[in-house]
C-alpha cells in the first residue's frame, strides 16, 4: 500500500524578499533530495481573518513523501545551515496553518 504524501500549509511574514529568494534557491536542491517539493505558493496582500497575531504575507504548501521524511529534512544539518544563513534574517514569523 502506497503512503499518502505529507503536507505542511505554512504562513510566513517575509521581511527581506531578496534574502528569502536566496533561501529558496539554496534549500530547494536539499528539499528535492528528500523527495520534497512546493505544491502551492502565494504572496498574500490582505489577510481577512487569522487565528494568530503574527502577520502573514506568504502562504505555501511543502509536500514530502511521508511525515518521517519531512522531519528528516528539517533536521538535516545542511538544511539547518541554509536556514540559519538565509531564512532567519529574511522571515520574522512562521505559522504552521495545517499539517496533513
Amino acid at each position: 500500500m502506497e503512503s499518502r504524501p505529507y503536507t505542511n500549509l505554512v504562513g510566513l511574514r517575509v521581511v527581506d524578499d531578496e534574502g528569502y529568494g536566496r533561501y529558496r534557491a539554496a534549500m530547494t536542491p536539499i528539499l528535492e533530495r528528500f523527495g520534497g517539493r512546493f505544491g502551492y505558493d502565494f504572496v498574500v496582500s490582505e489577510v481577512l481573518r487569522s487565528e494568530t497575531e503574527a502577520p502573514i504575507d506568504r502562504v505555501f504548501t511543502i509536500v514530502f513523501p511521508d511525515r518521517e521524511t519531512c522531519q528528516a529534512f528539517f533536521a538535516d544539518p545542511e538544511y539547518q545551515q541554509v536556514r540559519a544563513t538565509y531564512f532567519e534574517p529574511a522571515v520574522s514569523h512562521t505559522t504552521i496553518l495545517a499539517e496533513y
